[in-house]
């Protein structure tokens, strides 16, 4: 691990400093219940991309309609040759999948918030071709896009679109009709109003036509809530019909809680293996050398004191390193001042061992306690990034930092905040993840937690390690 450029500045929560608001003063802002103003020119504003959206969305109705019904009833007429007719609904369901995209996509050019799209493989469909044909035609998903494009979108489109135009084309009439009645051009105003003053006088024929200037400009004036309120309509529909069943985030949660479960089981195994591997290596030879020293020097002590003595002194010094190397496996394990006063205190008091000068920087809140096994596993990649650093990264100076983010993430459900870690050192770089080596370990301990890892280290530095863990809803502080 490494890095030749400087420690990023700590930030404004970590430091202490008040943090800096991008939007102004207090006075300075704008509060859309309080100046509905405010609101108004916003839903102006949004009023061409609505009524573009409106416009086009008969035409594209239109052909997804003729498209799906095409391919489905000829699946359906089809169904007698079985493979012709299951080809054709195929093609069917795969052609409304793209018009229901389609209209997600419309949707966020028209300025609507993102529609969270549905899961559309599952397990079966690696299962060879009939099993990916049952996760085609048993995938819900399927048929409500067929049904939203082939049915619900044509009828719906045609009453908005038909709404949309003639609300343009009549407040558009309203506000020019007075031009052909003022000037007295022959032209014939607006026909509502040419019935009522149809042979009046020239003054009375004015005041129809200021009549329908004023209908116009009101009817202009509610154009954007009308637009809206359509595209709102639209919207409502794509969310229960396009959009991904709450269920499949559960699923999704169920599948990463396997693979991390799977990859737990995969780091402890690797772990409990490594771990014998030491101890039979290392402190069980020393051992086992120091009983042989022992015996030795039981039986030369009468004979010869001074090469008893001189054995002792060997078996003081393998019992020493015995001792050392059973202090350096046990880094894999929660160290009392983590189980006693968390994870800040541990990391500073890992810190302090390194030979490397190293700081730790948190903004977690003053006494604030994680979960357990967060704790540990967080504070597990934190001591192994330090030793790393000590033993490859020719660093001179190594930085811990702690943040928590509360902001959720979509399509995680249940996970409040995360937890995030990151180790960043002015060592050479060039720290790489290699399957069954230390970071790949670090990697596999995160997933287990449901986490994520990262490494970034080019060649000449800086290296930044980064761990994120989630705080998952109702899991108990240790």
């Amino acid at each position: 691990m490494s890095s030749s450029a400087p420690f990023p500045a700590p930030s404004p929560a970590s430091s202490g400093a008040a943090p800096v608001d991008p939007v102004g003063p207090p006075s300075a802002r704008v509060d859309p219940v309080r100046d509905p103003g405010s609101s108004y020119l916003r839903l102006w504003r949004s009023v061409p991309r609505e009524l573009g959206f409106l416009v086009l969305t008969l035409p594209v109705a239109l052909v997804g309609f003729t498209v799906t019904l095409t391919l489905f009833v000829g699946g359906v007429g089809s169904i007698w040759t079985f493979f012709l007719g299951v080809v054709l609904a195929i093609v069917a369901l795969y052609a409304s999948r793209a018009f229901g995209a389609f209209e997600l996509v419309r949707l966020s050019w028209a300025g609507r918030p993102p529609i969270e799209r549905p899961e559309w493989q599952d397990t079966r469909a690696r299962q060879g071709f009939f099993g990916w044909l049952r996760s085609v035609l048993g995938n819900g998903h399927y048929w409500l896009y067929l049904l939203h494009t082939m049915v619900v979108v044509p009828i719906v489109a045609l009453v908005t679109w038909s709404i949309t135009v003639t609300w343009v084309a009549t407040a558009l009439r309203g506000v020019t009709t007075w031009i052909p009645a003022l000037t007295g051009a022959g032209e014939r105003g607006w026909q509502p109003f040419d019935r009522i003053v149809d042979g009046a006088e020239p003054g009375l024929r004015a005041l129809g036509a200021v009549g329908a200037a004023l209908l116009g400009l009101l009817l202009l004036a509610l154009l954007p809530f009308v637009t809206r309120g359509l595209v709102l309509v639209h919207e409502l529909i794509a969310r229960g019909m396009l959009g991904a069943f709450r269920s499949d985030a559960l699923q999704r949660r169920l599948i990463a809680t396997e693979v991390s479960r799977g990859a737990a089981v995969s780091a402890e195994d690797q772990s409990l293996r490594r771990l014998e591997r030491d101890l039979h290596d290392g402190p069980q030879q020393r051992l086992v050398r120091l009983q042989m020293d022992l015996a030795a020097a039981e039986r030369q002590l009468d004979a010869d004191p001074e090469l008893a003595r001189i054995t002792l002194a060997g078996a003081r010094e393998q019992s020493r390193e015995a001792l050392a190397e059973l202090r350096s496996l046990s880094r894999g394990f929660a160290p009392p001042v983590l189980l006693d006063r968390g994870l800040v205190a541990a990391l500073e008091s890992a810190a302090t061992r390194s030979s490397v000068p190293a700081r730790v920087v948190s903004d977690l809140p003053d006494g604030m306690r994680l979960p357990q096994e967060t704790e540990r596993g967080a504070y597990f990649v934190g001591s192994e990034c330090l030793v790393n650093v000590v033993k490859h990264a020719g660093a001179t100076g190594v930085e811990v930092r702690l943040h928590l983010d509360e902001a959720p993430e979509p399509g995680v459900p249940g996970v409040d905040a995360w937890l995030e870690l990151e180790v960043t050192d002015d060592g050479h770089g060039g720290a790489v993840i290699v399957p069954g080596h230390g970071l790949a370990g670090l990697e596999e301990r995160c997933r287990g937690l449901g986490g994520r890892f990262q490494v970034t280290s080019p060649a000449g530095g800086p290296t930044v390690v980064r761990a994120a863990f989630p705080l998952v809803r109702g899991a108990g502080a240790a």
